[in-house]
């Protein structure tokens, strides 16, 4: 890889050219380079290997597809991305090279999402060294230290940079040497918010013993054990006398500061930690719109890729809208649009390899069904012959086929959500429409069913609403589906009614019809009536997004949140409008000194290279109405690389357990809005007390790593005598962190 090759870049079956794929010296990133027959330029696009989001190897691609047959399946491979990027289509010299190609760039995934902090710290400056070391010759001299300083979102004085660099230009040869430049990027990364912590600790000044980080320990909620104390210093300290002496020195705890242990997210809500044996109205279910399109929806293209990036981040429920296609195949596309057709076939294919990747629980297809009968058959025939028995066909023996069963009991199971015909032997006798879909924005085109599709649908069995009393009579197994102006008046009218109605039936929401853009509703007004299914665009990127992602970031991002259990009993009286009382309503103290400082922000990528961002940062609660609160802090004048802010930002949290925090950093501006820079979302119950990194992402919510936020945390119960915290020992946490703030 590092050597290059030479490739194939396939876009069409006429259009194919090669291509110089090489990775360069820093292991992330791939210059993919053509040279032009007509000049002398060099034309060069490259993307990260953390961009990538797979690699399919051999014709997987619709492209690629289409050539089956003229090209050798086992030198191909296509490069899916995150986010909206189209894949990248490749030839490949031998087989060899392509299964090199393919596990080169999962190992590298491998390795860099593997690195600790120090290692990502150490690459990133790596990275932007080689790029200001402008001859190459593996020196820095005072200008080229300049540019790296620009480059790192730093604006330093001449005179103080000029200082360090003659303090670390040892030689005094006005270059600095591959040791020197070392010591200066030490310097760059001094963390003295994290020193002034360590001092706050520290018996006499310069070491911690077992027993200070014991204490620091229990004031974070942690385990403050002496062995788990011991056992950190054993990790985390770098220096061989005082790892045997049982010390921690300063560079020993600023190692364990930015490990993954201090991350702001709970570690253990990093795995499967919920009970997943409650009925499926129980859970909120990850869940996408549209799921096809890769951009909007009236010209945006079609394809398999979004179902793969979906179901690698483990949604749970994604949709499919079919009509009529050529040769008898039905097809998926936003039909009366120009968005182009994938072959139904084709997804149902992508959707069988990467149904359980992520997620072991069970994937609903949302079928919008506009077919004829005769492709409806084929539509049956083409799920059963290529997902086998990953299909549920009938309902679990020993279970009730009036009630819904559990993830737990459906593992490994995908389930098709549609309308389905009356006949003799179902369990209920009750007839239903036969119209082929139930939202507003898409015009029913058939009237009858295929009875093979039909009898396919099991659990999740497409009725329309018409009123909650009408509602309370349907078996669980029935479920309807809503427009989100529909729902927000449910919630607002009838929100103690609705959520009733979801703690035993499945709802499911979608996007106005309106949103041609593919424009996203805030979906935490949606959970906040106990709407399982809350299906989002989700290659649309924003604050709804995030908010998406932090929701299901718990529980080992397998896509069901079990709901509070307020919200799961047949008579509760929560209503998500009012909130001053009853069910859920535990109102708690978020204290976040917010924000101590903030690590390697990047630029805006469209800023001219000599800019230098001035951050600021702002802490969001998403919940309940009464609960939504917005604070933000002062902005830093060009300091991207280390600003600090030493804010401190107090939010009352009434209903904790439908609660989301969000970290936002922006570019400040006068002139315009400001620019997104990165964010960070979680939900309130896996906030961690205690000083912490917050580890932030793009706006495509893949890692932006290594940069980061430094906060403090307290949780405090509003009244300690009625209620309980949801965090470790935050009344130790404020009583002693209060005393040794920095």
């Amino acid at each position: 890889m590092l050597q290059g090759s030479s490739m194939v870049k396939v876009r069409s079956p006429r259009w194919q050219k090669r291509r110089t794929l090489k990775l360069l010296e820093d292991g992330v990133t791939v210059w993919c380079q053509s040279h032009k027959t007509s000049s002398h330029t060099k034309e060069q696009q490259s993307f990260s290997v953390m961009e990538v989001e797979c690699i399919r190897e051999g014709c997987q691609s619709e492209t690629l597809r289409q050539l089956v047959g003229s090209l050798p399946e086992d030198r191909c491979l296509t490069v899916v991305f995150k986010g909206p990027r189209k894949s990248l289509d490749l030839l490949c010299q031998s087989r060899e090279e392509a299964q090199h190609w393919a596990q080169g760039i999962r190992t590298l995934q491998e390795r860099l999402e593997n690195m600790t902090q120090k290692e990502k710290l150490d690459h990133w400056i790596q990275a932007y060294l080689s790029r200001a070391d402008q001859n190459h010759d593996d020196k820095m001299s005072y200008e080229e230290v300049q540019t790296l300083l620009q480059m790192i979102n730093i604006d330093m004085s001449d005179q103080y940079a000029s200082s360090l660099f003659q303090k670390c230009d040892r030689s005094a040869n006005g270059r600095l040497d591959h040791g020197e430049i070392e010591v200066f990027c030490r310097e760059l990364l001094r963390r003295p918010e994290l020193d002034a912590v360590f001092i706050c600790y520290s018996a006499n000044g310069c070491v911690l013993s077992t027993v200070d980080l014991r204490d620091f320990l229990k004031d974070q909620g942690e385990d403050a054990s002496l062995i788990h104390a011991q056992s950190l210093i054993l990790t985390y300290e770098l220096n061989e006398w005082a790892q045997k002496n049982q010390f921690m020195t300063p560079n020993g705890f600023t190692m364990y500061m930015l490990s993954k242990e201090n991350c702001v997210f709970n570690p253990e809500h990093a795995r499967v930690y919920q009970e997943m044996k409650h009925p499926l109205a129980h859970y909120f279910i990850s869940s996408s719109h549209n799921t096809y399109l890769t951009k909007d929806q009236l010209t945006g293209d079609s394809s398999t890729d979004p179902y793969i990036r979906a179901l690698r981040h483990g949604c749970r429920c994604v949709e499919l809208d079919c009509w009529d296609g050529d040769k008898g195949e039905p097809v998926i596309y936003h039909g009366h649009t120009l968005t182009s057709k994938v072959p139904f076939v084709e997804v149902i294919e992508t959707i069988n390899e990467y149904a359980f990747k992520a997620s072991p629980y069970p994937l609903i297809l949302s079928l919008e069904n506009h077919c004829s009968v005769e492709q409806q058959t084929v539509m049956a025939q083409h799920l059963r012959s290529i997902l086998g028995d990953k299909l549920l066909t009938k309902p679990i023996n020993a279970l009730d086929c009036h009630s819904l069963p559990s993830p737990e009991d459906l593992k490994g199971k995908i389930l098709v959500k549609g309308k389905k015909e009356r006949v003799v032997e179902e369990c209920s006798s009750r007839t239903s429409d036969l119209s082929s879909s139930d939202e507003e924005d898409k015009k029913p085109s058939v009237s009858k069913l295929s009875p093979e599709l039909s009898e396919l649908v099991v659990y999740t069995r497409s009725v329309p609403f018409k009123s909650f009393e009408q509602a309370s009579k349907n078996p669980a197994t029935e479920m309807s589906s809503f427009s989100e102006s529909e729902a927000l008046r449910h919630i607002k009218d009838s929100g103690m009614y609705f959520v009733r109605h979801n703690s035993h039936q499945l709802s499911r929401i979608y996007p106005s019809g309106q949103r041609f853009q593919s424009s996203n509703y805030n979906p935490q007004e949606m959970w906040n009536g106990g709407c399982q299914i809350v299906a989002l665009n989700l290659q649309t990127p924003g604050e709804q997004m995030d908010l998406n992602q932090g929701r299901f970031l718990q529980n080992g991002q397998c896509g069901y949140i079990l709901k509070p259990p307020f919200m799961c009993q047949i008579d509760s009286t929560f209503n998500p409008e009012n909130v001053g009382r009853g069910p859920g309503h535990r109102p708690v103290l978020l204290t976040v000194q917010s924000v101590i400082s903030a690590q390697q922000l990047p630029k805006p990528e469209w800023d001219k290279p000599s800019s230098i961002v001035d951050p600021q940062v702002q802490v969001e609660i998403h919940g309940v109405p009464i609960d939504n609160n917005k604070k933000k802090t002062h902005y830093v004048d060009n300091n991207g690389f280390n600003p600090r802010w030493d804010c401190t930002f107090n939010f009352t949290v009434h209903v904790p357990d439908l609660a989301l925090v969000r970290f936002m950093v922006e570019d400040h501006d006068y002139t315009s809005s400001n620019d997104f820079l990165g964010q960070y979302t979680l939900p309130f119950t896996s906030l961690r007390t205690g000083y912490r990194h917050v580890r932030l992402l793009k706006l495509d919510g893949s890692s932006l790593s290594p940069a980061s936020l430094f906060i403090h945390v307290t949780v405090t119960p509003c009244q300690s005598s009625l209620y309980k915290s949801s965090t470790n020992s935050p009344a130790r946490s404020l009583t002693k962190s209060s005393a040794k703030e920095p």
